[in-house]
């Protein structure tokens, strides 16, 4: 089964808070809210730098998913 590589995805709990999950690696749920970013992997020394050097991309790019799907909505 093939899945987005973006997910929207909010939580009762989190009233405030709405989320995106990005599903390929390396996987993380970025908090839109607050910027906070949960890695849903365990990262080894030599796989932190190339991380820190693509992270941004990728939450960049997460940002930009959200933007295209809130305006797809007005």
């Amino acid at each position: 089964m093939e899945i987005p590589k973006f997910l929207i995805a909010d939580n009762s709990s989190f009233e405030d808070d709405l989320f995106i999950v990005h599903t390929e690696y390396p996987r993380f749920i970025l908090n839109v809210s607050n910027d906070e970013v949960h890695w849903l992997e365990d990262f080894d020394k030599e796989d932190e730098a190339t991380l820190k050097a693509e992270s941004h991309f990728l939450i960049e790019a997460a940002f930009d998913f959200y933007d295209n799907e809130m305006e797809s909505l007005e």
